[in-house]
């Protein structure tokens, strides 16, 4: 039995479109077919394609709010481990701030750094301390210093300096040959270096300060 291609044929000639119910089965498939997937097409292009990508997201943010979730139950189950870790933190912050001076305490550090130098046989040229450079909770007090002397003597003050209470740091470290007019002292300067450097020491910030540096901020 094969399939009449001729009679499908004919059953698509001469419809009356007024009365659709009066068709032969073939054409009403396919009009059924045809008016099916405009629906479909439609519905997609003015409504399900928008809800479609609105799922989308839902899926992609319920994902996220699922990690976040996992993450959170983890710092509850570990929350002890980091109050630990918190209060560890603290404790060294402490000793770090303890370390670092007070107004009132930062014209015997630099006396200090001055009787450091001498005491290693060094000569200053120059003593300058700088503008204090405000900083989020401390300031940064570079000192600009100029010195004569042996090597050794040099750095034996660089290691005197490192080795103090107080943090100290020396940087832009220039090392040249004294000339005469520098080894007032000694009246001569062979063997002698000169030691052109930048010695930055820091301190806390007073109440006043911080509360200035947090209205500059606001």
């Amino acid at each position: 039995m094969g399939f009449d291609f001729q009679r499908l044929q004919d059953d698509f000639q001469g419809l009356n479109f007024n009365d659709p119910g009066g068709w032969p089965p073939a054409p009403r498939i396919a009009a059924f077919v045809l008016v099916l997937v405009g629906v479909l097409v439609a519905g997609w292009l003015t409504d399900w394609s928008a809800q479609w990508s609105t799922l989308e997201q839902s899926r992609e943010k319920e994902q996220q709010l699922r990690e976040g979730w996992v993450s959170k139950k983890r710092q509850a189950v570990n929350i002890d481990e980091y109050r630990r870790q918190l209060t560890e933190i603290n404790r060294q912050l402490e000793t770090l701030v303890r370390q670092l001076p007070g107004k009132a305490e930062m014209e015997s550090l630099l006396s200090d750094i001055n009787q450091a130098g001498l005491g290693r046989g060094l000569e200053f040229v120059f003593f300058r301390p700088a503008k204090d450079e405000i900083r989020e909770f401390y300031a940064a007090v570079p000192v600009q210093i100029s010195v004569t002397g042996s090597y050794h003597g040099l750095g034996e003050f660089a290691s005197d300096v490192a080795r103090m209470q107080r943090i100290v740091t020396i940087k832009n470290m220039v090392l040249t040959t004294a000339t005469p007019a520098q080894g007032k002292k000694t009246g001569a300067s062979d063997g002698r270096l000169r030691l052109d450097a930048t010695a930055e020491t820091y301190r806390y910030l007073e109440q006043d300060e911080l509360a200035k540096q947090q209205g500059a901020k606001k």
